[in-house]
C-alpha cells in the first residue's frame, strides 16, 4: 500500500520538529513538505500534492481556515486534519466548514495523531474526545448552521484583516497580496463597516478572539 503523503503546516519550528518526529515513526506516513505560514502552505501543496494536511490555525499572513478552504476548494479530495490549541466550539465548527475532516487539538495524546490520520484518509471525520462534548453541546444549543461574526466577510477580507492585525501597514500588505494601495484601503474601510469596529486595537482584538492570529503575536 503506498505511503500517505502528508504536508505539515505550523509556524513554530520546535513543535513542527516535534511532529515530523512522531510522523515519521509511523511505517506508512510519508512528509511530502513543511511549511511555517499560510501561503507557504498554498504554494507546497501545489507542488507536492499530498493525500492530507496536517495544518495549525494560527498560521502567519493567512491563517489555518483561509487555507484550508482555499485547498479543498482547488482538490475536493485533499483531506485536511486541523492541529490547534484552541479548544472553543466556535474554532471547531468553522474548522468543518472550511473544509477539514478532522480536528486534533495539540494536547492530545500521542496515538490520537495516527487515529486522526487514519480515519481522515478513509473519508471519515475526526474529532479530539476531549472537546467532542464540548462541540456536540455547542450544537445543540445553537445549531449547525448558525453564522460565526467573521463570516460577514469575504476570504479577501478575512486575509487583509489578519495582516492588519499582524502589524502590516497598507503599503505592506498591498505588497503583499499584489493589491493597489486604494484597493487595500477599500477592504480596510469594508471590513471596519461590517464588523462596526473603527479603530485598529479593535480588530486585533477580533482578530484574536476569531482565531484569525494567536495572541501570542
Amino acid at each position: 500500500m503506498p505511503a500517505i503523503r502528508l504536508l505539515l503546516a505550523e509556524d513554530h519550528t520546535l513543535m513542527r520538529a516535534g511532529i515530523r518526529a512522531l510522523l515519521e515513526g509511523l511505517p506508512d506516513v510519508e512528509v511530502v513538505g513543511e511549511a511555517s505560514t499560510g501561503p507557504e502552505a498554498l504554494a507546497l501543496a501545489s507542488v507536492t500534492r499530498p493525500d492530507l494536511v496536517l495544518l495549525d490555525i494560527s498560521m502567519p499572513e493567512l491563517n489555518g481556515l483561509e487555507v484550508a478552504a482555499r485547498l479543498t476548494k482547488d482538490d475536493p479530495g485533499l483531506r485536511v486534519i486541523i492541529l490547534s490549541m484552541h479548544t472553543d466550539p466556535v474554532y471547531v465548527r468553522r474548522a468543518f466548514q472550511a473544509g477539514a475532516i478532522g480536528y486534533l487539538v495539540k494536547g492530545a495524546d500521542v496515538p490520537e495523531l495516527s487515529l486522526a490520520i487514519r480515519a481522515a484518509i478513509r473519508g471519515e471525520s475526526y474529532l479530539s474526545p476531549a472537546i467532542s462534548r464540548d462541540v456536540v453541546g455547542e450544537y445543540r444549543r445553537q445549531g449547525a448552521g448558525i453564522s460565526a461574526e467573521v463570516d460577514v466577510l469575504t476570504s479577501r477580507q478575512r486575509e487583509i484583516l489578519q495582516l492588519v492585525a499582524e502589524g502590516n501597514s497598507t503599503k505592506d500588505i498591498a505588497r503583499m497580496l499584489d493589491l493597489s494601495v486604494k484597493t487595500v484601503e477599500s477592504h480596510r474601510s469594508e471590513i471596519m463597516a461590517r464588523l462596526d469596529i473603527h479603530d485598529v486595537a479593535g480588530l486585533v482584538r477580533f482578530a484574536v478572539r476569531h482565531g484569525l492570529i494567536s495572541p501570542e503575536r
